[in-house]
């Protein structure tokens, strides 16, 4: 029988039950008190946007310095389960950070170690593609892609719901005890005793690939369209509902609801339906476009409902784009170097996790909050131009290839 058709893992159902139960609670663990992250800052810390940003930041900034030295090291070790079961514990201990006392640097702390949980990611990449055959590998970024909206979804509904009924602190304890059921849980993914082998990551590798151009060129679209959802949803949106709309927490996890879920299909379909047909490029440029637009609109939204319906369509922006900058980012890289390429774009991305809040929490601290909104709106419009100018390159590098 051909290779090809063979796991590298053989695996039951049992296998991905028990994959799919750890990395629904990895998720859970990192998302349970994300809608409540920054009106916690602001309104129960009392911290300025400017420190606040940074403490939102951060989160990407460790992500920055650790996710290609953790991909270097598990490749290495030929090992997965270690790296996930840190995942699953630096999670469950971020989310403890918040409650030890009600101080702006807990929560910096406890915000830095989730970058480290989340740095991990990789791990479970890895392994879950070893559980199937090389030729279903699509496959199983699609299945683990369901996954990770499940997870965000559930923490993201928790923590409304909790911080609404027993405060804040609930919702950094939801996580907690997630991470912690994970951690027990990790024990039972299956990894052979001698580990997974693949094509490693390679620093040397890193300028080799980088040369190409095109990896540069996504990543660089990449950091800009992480930068928007750090300064929006995963940001400061929550804050403008709260302060200005005066939203209870339980509404804001339906402000979550709107966004990912229309996000969630978005992801799902753009790959599948939309970029067949009208092109990757043109995709990306629609997402950034519209994007831009209801980033721009947030402030103009007077409702909860009017907010709900901004980030709803910006939700469905967003996941046009993510995913055919994933694709772009291994497109033509030769596959001993596919991993390094792929390390590379998610250490690259995590500076837009950093650069977004920061800069517009300094940007909210002179203006406000709307203008941080109309940063990240200019951030996404400005996107567009830059992927014009980058599908221009990209055409004329295959009409002289070709």
């Amino acid at each position: 029988m051909d290779p090809k058709d063979q796991p590298l893992i053989p695996t039951d159902r049992r296998h991905h039950l028990a994959f799919a139960v750890v990395t629904i609670l990895y998720w859970t663990s990192l998302y349970t008190y994300v809608p409540i992250l920054s009106p916690y800052l602001l309104e129960e810390l009392k911290v300025g946007a400017a420190a606040a940003g940074i403490i939102l930041g951060v989160y990407g900034f460790v992500q920055i310095l650790l996710r290609l030295p953790l991909g270097i090291w598990s490749d290495r070790l030929r090992r997965r389960r270690p790296f996930i079961a840190l995942g699953m514990l630096t999670g469950a201990l971020s989310c403890l950070l918040f409650t030890v006392g009600d101080h702006p640097g807990w929560a910096f702390a406890g915000r830095a170690l989730s970058g480290v949980c989340a740095s991990t990611w990789v791990a479970f990449t890895v392994l879950y593609a070893a559980y199937f055959p090389r030729k279903d590998v699509q496959r199983a970024m699609s299945a683990i892609s369901f996954l990770i909206v499940v997870g965000q979804l559930i923490g993201m509904g928790l923590s409304g719901w909790l911080a609404e009924a027993r405060g804040s602190a609930a919702t950094f304890y939801a996580g907690a005890v997630a991470g912690a059921i994970g951690l027990l849980l990790a024990m039972f993914v299956k990894e052979p005793a001698g580990g997974v082998a693949r094509n490693p990551m390679r620093l040397a590798d890193v300028g080799v690939v980088v040369r190409s151009g095109t990896l540069l060129r996504v990543s660089t679209l990449s950091i800009l369209a992480h930068s928007v959802l750090f300064i929006t949803m995963f940001g400061f949106t929550p804050s403008y509902a709260t302060s200005t709309l005066g939203a209870t927490r339980w509404e804001l996890s339906l402000l979550s609801f709107a966004f990912m879920v229309p996000h969630a299909f978005a992801q799902l379909y753009s790959g599948r339906w939309i970029a067949p047909r009208i092109g990757a490029w043109r995709t990306i440029v629609v997402g950034f476009a519209v994007s831009g637009l209801c980033t721009l609109a947030i402030p103009f939204a007077t409702t909860l409902p009017a907010l709900y319906a901004t980030q709803a369509i910006n939700g469905l922006a967003q996941g046009l784009h993510f995913p055919l900058l994933l694709a772009l980012a291994i497109q033509g890289v030769a596959a001993e170097k596919q991993a390094t390429a792929m390390g590379f774009y998610q250490a690259a991305y995590a500076a837009g996790m950093f650069a977004g809040p920061f800069a517009a929490g300094w940007i909210n601290e002179i203006g406000g909050l709307n203008a941080g909104f109309w940063l990240g709106g200019g951030t996404a419009l400005a996107s567009v131009a830059v992927t014009v100018w980058f599908a221009s390159v990209a055409t004329r590098r295959a009409a002289t290839n070709a």
